[in-house]
Parts: structure tokens; C-alpha cells; sequence
């Protein structure tokens, strides 16, 4: 269960509920009326109504006639675009990351930590080859994809604490631990130097991933490099013996470039 902020008197309710709305926005979305946001946030209407307007008048949403819908705003575009140019290793990862795209037919990502989810901050699609049809902006559950596992393989047993104690240690639709997630992606990551995910917990079927954990200067946790094709593309024998171990050093030489040490650190 998520833990509940609202009685910690540092915690501000009503831009939590504002940052929901804007977190709701999918890059498939022509617009959202108030009442889609306010199924897809859990938060009523009429307050939904007043942080929208609000939202609105600052600029991070948009509104064009009385009846449109809400779309991201000039302010948000201009937060992302900063945000963006604030990380440098993801621009220093595209000479490294589209020839391991184009040479493994795979889509490459990042992937980051979005509280139980994975949010995609960046893709790299194989030139001339179809690929999962995964958009920046698109979010995965991290418990049920290698992504996810390998963050959690990478944290500190600090960072890990944390996580458990903000959203518990019980894996939906499974009867194993996140802590046992967890071990099992940090052996594979010392046997191997990657992940795949494991215990039938892949979110999609259609969907198969290898992942490798990051851990730069922007970011105070892992993030996650992963390469993903449907299975008649990438299969279980590939991402072992071919992809994975290309992953593996894609990553290592951006560690090298960043001047980053390995994400896998030592556990308790």
C-alpha cells in the first residue's frame, strides 16, 4: 500500500493533487475534459475544475475554446525543455544507444522511476526495422518489467528502505516479495551484468526486455537502459547471448564517457 503523506505537515496536499493532473497527461491523449482527469487521478470534479483553471492561468495547460480540452500548456513545454537540457547524459547516450538500436533491431529506452511506475524519458528506434510502439511519456509497472528490476537491484539498501516503506513490500498478482524481486535481479546483474524479467512477471506477453541499471549525476537513484522487441524478434536465447551482453557494454562505455562508476553497488 502507498504510504500516506497527507498527515506529514511538511507535505503540501493541493500541489500534490495539481502535479497528479499534470502527471494524468498521456502522449496519445488529443486533450482531457475534467471529468477524464478526474477518473484518471481518483481526485472529485469540482476540485479537478479548480486546479485546471489554476493550471490554466499559469500556462501549464492549455485551453482553446469554452468546450475544448485541456492540453499541456506553454509553460509545461518550456519546464520539460529545461528539465531535459539539464540532463546531460542522455544527449551524451545517442551516439552510444541509436547503433545498439540499429544493430540489435530493438527499441532502446530510459526508463525512470515514477512512484510504482516506469516513465520513458527517451527512445531510440532501429532505422528501417518496426519496433514496440513505446513513446516518451509512457509508463510501465517497475515490478512486473525488467526496467523496474533493475532499478530496484541497483538502489542502495537505503533507497530500497525507503521504497518499501512508501509502497509496501507485497507484489500484485504475486506471491513473492519486491525484496525478492530485488535479489534475484542483483544476482542476475552480478552473474551477468543484466536483467530480464523473471517470475512470470512481464507486464506484456507481446513484449520482451533486457535491461541494465544507470546511475548518473542528475538523478538521486538508478535509472534504467533497456532494449525491447516482441518475442519473435528478441527472444529469451537472444536477450541472453547476444542483446543483453550488447547492452551491458553500451552502458559501460557511457559510464566511461560520464566519468560514472558502476550503478551496482554492494548490498547489506
Amino acid at each position: 500500500m502507498v504510504k500516506d503523506l497527507s498527515s506529514d505537515r511538511r507535505f503540501a496536499t493541493t500541489l500534490a493533487r495539481g502535479m497528479s493532473v499534470l502527471r494524468a497527461f498521456r502522449p496519445s491523449d488529443d486533450g482531457l475534459s475534467n471529468q477524464e482527469i478526474s477518473e484518471r487521478t481518483g481526485i472529485p470534479k469540482s476540485t479537478v475544475s479548480r486546479l485546471t483553471f489554476t493550471l490554466q492561468s499559469l500556462g501549464y495547460l492549455s485551453h482553446g475554446q469554452r468546450h475544448d480540452r485541456y492540453r499541456p500548456g506553454p509553460s509545461l513545454l518550456a519546464l520539460g525543455n529545461v528539465a531535459s537540457a539539464s540532463v546531460s547524459f542522455v544527449d551524451m547516450a545517442d551516439g552510444i544507444m541509436q547503433p545498439l538500436a540499429d544493430e540489435t533491431g530493438t527499441l532502446v529506452l530510459i526508463g525512470v522511476r515514477d512512484e510504482q511506475k516506469i516513465l520513458l524519458i527517451k527512445t531510440w528506434r532501429p532505422k528501417e526495422t518496426s519496433s514496440l510502439w513505446l513513446e516518451v511519456g509512457h509508463r510501465i509497472p517497475a515490478s512486473h518489467s525488467s526496467s523496474g528490476q533493475a532499478q530496484l537491484a541497483a538502489q542502495s539498501d537505503e533507497e530500497f528502505a525507503s521504497y518499501v516503506e512508501n509502497y509496501g513490500n507485497s507484489v500484485l498478482d504475486a506471491d513473492i516479495t519486491i525484496t525478492d524481486l530485488r535479489q534475484d535481479a542483483y544476482s542476475q546483474l552480478l552473474g551477468r551484468g543484466f536483467v530480464i524479467a523473471g517470475h512470470g512477471l512481464r507486464y506484456a506477453k507481446s513484449v520482451n526486455a533486457v535491461s541494465v541499471p544507470f546511475r548518473s549525476r542528475e538523478f538521486n537513484e538508478p535509472v534504467s537502459f533497456t532494449c525491447g522487441a516482441v518475442p519473435e524478434v528478441l527472444s529469451v536465447e537472444r536477450m541472453e547471448t547476444e542483446v543483453g551482453p550488447k547492452l551491458r557494454a553500451a552502458v559501460k562505455d557511457l559510464e566511461r564517457m560520464t566519468g560514472r562508476p558502476s550503478a551496482l553497488v554492494q548490498q547489506g
